[in-house]
């Protein structure tokens, strides 16, 4: 591909850790041109004045707005905080742009369920019309689609953990999974400082993470029953990864490794155990890869389901990589083979 046809991609949102992460991978893409970075706070600066490892990419932050983009780029990635996307991402799209939103705005099909978690949608006539980018389960919708919604990073692990069990499972799902700070984002919080995180693991926002109706509503989607769905998400003291363990009852007679095998069998970025063996976060470390264990547990006859993804790799930055190959009719293993750096 020469640089004639490389498809130009603008980055907004671009020095916070989903944003720095999507132009370490596009950086290397042999399919994109990155031709506009965004930043309110950092608008006039260079972009390696920020993120100094990114210096091979020369270019200037400038603030978010359509004519920032608009001309310079064929298709955006949005990588702001819930309520911020929308009015962006209306004007990209009425310029002809296709966007894929990293953020929440459009993940939901349920409006009301949105704002109930979130407050008022800026933008709710575009819900109808955004494709929920799970890149596995979307692919037929990802080609043509103009507007895609990139899941969140704790759905992302669940739903790969669960989907492919739907109308086998009865009774409560209980989700426990576990994140690194970077999944918080950039900003400075007290509860991220290293002193707080450093040697501890600790729940947080019990009950009422954000992230819990978005997996309810896909799980349902799917036929997987997700009404009594329990999640606790907790802090590690680490900079990316995140692992989740799922505790679901199956029906009698269940074919666990037939329906993972069955699901995923031939999936690039899913690396199945099976009942022996475990996830690692070091093995997903920078990629955008997902491992997926289970065991199934004769005496409480529950069956666990255990998965691991890099935060920022499948559960942001990598998924949206991914999304934009399938919709620019690309290999979508394009500019993501890379394997995790060990140690």
């Amino acid at each position: 591909m020469t640089a004639a046809t490389r498809v130009r991609v603008a980055v907004v949102g671009a020095t916070g850790y989903a944003g720095a992460e999507l132009l370490r991978l596009l950086a290397a893409h042999p399919g994109v041109e990155v031709t506009t970075v965004t930043s309110e706070q950092d608008a006039g600066s260079a972009l390696a004045s920020v993120h100094p490892g990114l210096a091979g990419l020369e270019l200037e932050l400038v603030s978010a707005s359509v004519d920032n983009i608009v001309g310079n780029a064929e298709l955006a990635f949005v990588a702001l905080p819930h309520g911020s996307s929308g009015p962006l991402v209306s004007g990209l799209l009425a310029a002809g742009l296709r966007v894929v939103d990293l953020g929440a705005d459009f993940r939901f099909d349920s409006l009301d369920v949105y704002q109930q978690w979130y407050g008022d949608h800026p933008c709710p006539e575009l819900l109808e019309g955004a494709v929920y980018g799970l890149s596995e389960f979307a692919r037929s919708e990802l080609a043509e689609a103009r507007l895609v919604a990139n899941p969140g990073c704790y759905p992302t692990g669940v739903l790969f953990g669960l989907l492919p069990l739907a109308g086998q499972t009865s009774g409560p799902i209980i989700v426990d999974s576990k994140s690194g700070t970077s999944g918080a984002g950039r900003a400075a919080l007290r509860e991220g400082l290293f002193a707080e995180v450093n040697e501890n693991v600790k729940p947080y926002k019990v009950g009422e993470h954000r992230h819990q109706p978005e997996m309810v509503e896909k799980l349902e989607a799917h036929g997987v029953d997700a009404s009594r769905l329990l999640f606790t998400p907790q802090l590690l003291p680490l900079s990316r990864g995140l692992l989740s363990h799922c505790y679901v009852a199956t029906a009698e007679g269940v074919d666990v490794s037939g329906a993972f095998s069955g699901a995923y069998a031939d999936e690039p970025f899913v690396r199945l155990l099976g009942g022996e063996g475990v996830p690692s976060l070091a093995r997903v470390r920078g990629t955008n890869m997902v491992e997926i264990a289970w065991r199934e547990h004769s005496q409480s006859g529950l069956l666990l389901v255990m998965t691991a993804i890099d935060n920022l790799g499948k559960g942001a930055a990598g998924q949206a990589v991914q999304n934009m190959n399938l919709m620019l009719g690309l290999d979508e293993t394009t500019g993501l083979l890379a394997t995790a750096a060990l140690p």
